[in-house]
């Protein structure tokens, strides 16, 4: 693990500046515009924008990279990503946070895409995964801590903005300034969706679900923290307990989806999910207890990406893992274009716990339609499943690369 930190370290202190400087805004912007009184389906739209600008760079940016290199391309990305972290503090509108979001999105998969393929070209097949986890261990830490930005924009509103573009302008210095080669990245073709079902249908289906309940979750969690009764700190808490629970549960519940047949682990975690977001939405005005339940909800929700991916890979041939990667990249951000829509519309029909109760919902449909499948199919030999990687939801760059570096061990 030593030695993968040290090949990828200037990565690993970008991608913490750059989460730390820009992963609170979500949380921020929904804040502010609650205060102002908007109604929570405007909320919803401002946060599916981010998405939509992800989805459209996850697809759009290699293309860019290609010609002109990954430290010019990094550096545009930063450049402009910094440029709208300060415009929000320009004029406050619905449909103008929406395009700067939108912007925000698509810079962001830029960034994604230069960083983990560099990443991924700095490494082999021994110290990838280590590499990969240490990575998400940063990207996570950094969206953590960035969440208590939000307290300091009580008495000046602009400040917090101001705070972004410089976290985002100094990350650009690890960069900029590093001599590791760039590497060359070649274009990504997903499989397409009827091609993903005949291979995994509770991998594509739960894929598509995860991103719908986390892009609910961080477009309108502050809104539902605010909404009852709780502070602003208490907003930043919440958020950063979620996000500590994903970091810590996903290997324990990757290792277990080890040892007994994954479709049964991704339809408990589900059920867990369900049962969880259920609880939020019931007892949310219980300050304590809803730290200890956000804390729960993140450990089950972020680990279910990258079991719906081993649990794709399970059935895939070696030709197809890049390509199937790019496709569940794609399915996620697509359920996460849909998640603030569909959360607003809960919230806005059944008040504040309508949030929760939509991603309760989707996670138990989601339970549901793993059930069938559990008994439509026989399960993987245990001695063919691939085993589980800690993997980010970002780009699908990184994750062909740690595809194929699995079929080297």
């Amino acid at each position: 693990m030593i030695a993968a930190f040290n090949q990828v370290r200037t990565f690993l202190l970008a991608i913490f500046m750059i989460m730390a400087g820009s992963g609170f805004l979500s949380t921020l912007l929904a804040v502010r515009l609650e205060n102002d009184g908007t109604a929570a389906p405007l909320i919803g739209l401002v946060g599916t924008a981010y998405f939509a600008g992800l989805t459209v760079g996850s697809l759009r940016v290699g293309g860019l990279i290609a010609q002109i290199g990954h430290i010019r391309s990094i550096a545009a990305f930063v450049s402009v990503f910094s440029a709208s972290s300060l415009s929000y503090a320009l004029w406050q509108d619905v449909a103008f946070w929406a395009v700067l979001r939108f912007i925000d999105g698509f810079a962001i998969a830029g960034v994604f895409v230069c960083l983990e393929s560099w990443l991924s070209e700095r490494t082999d097949t021994r110290t990838r995964s280590s590499a990969l986890a240490a990575y998400m261990v940063a990207l996570y830490l950094g969206q953590a801590m960035g969440q208590f930005l939000l307290n300091i924009g009580e008495d000046a509103p602009a400040l917090p903005f101001m705070f972004s573009a410089i976290l985002l302008s100094l990350a650009l210095l690890p960069v900029v300034l590093t001599r590791v080669p760039q590497p060359d990245i070649g274009e990504l073709q997903p499989l397409s969706v009827k091609r993903l079902y005949a291979i995994s249908p509770l991998g594509m289906i739960g894929t598509a679900a995860t991103g719908l309940m986390l892009g609910a979750f961080y477009a309108l969690a502050a809104v539902f923290v605010r909404r009852m009764g709780l502070s602003l700190a208490d907003v930043a808490f919440f958020t950063s307990c979620a996000i500590g629970g994903g970091v810590l549960f996903q290997w324990p519940l990757g290792l277990l989806s080890d040892r007994f047949d994954r479709r049964k682990v991704i339809v408990a975690i589900f059920l867990a999910a369900a049962l969880v977001a259920s609880a939020i939405a019931l007892v949310g005005d219980h300050r304590g207890l809803l730290f200890v339940l956000g804390s729960l909800f993140g450990g089950v929700a972020f680990a279910l990406y990258p079991l719906c991916v081993a649990h794709t890979n399970d059935h895939i041939e070696a030709h197809e893992r890049v390509g199937a990667s790019g496709g569940l990249v794609l399915l996620y951000s697509l359920g996460a274009v849909a998640g603030p829509l569909v959360g607003s519309l809960a919230m806005a029909v059944a008040g504040p716990a309508g949030l929760f109760g939509a991603i309760g919902a989707t996670a138990l449909l989601a339970t549901g339609f793993g059930l069938w499948r559990v008994y439509a199919a026989d399960p993987v030999p245990s001695e063919d499943q691939s085993a589980f990687q800690s993997i980010p939801r970002t780009s699908a760059v990184a994750l062909g690369a740690e595809e194929e570096s699995s079929e080297g061990r």
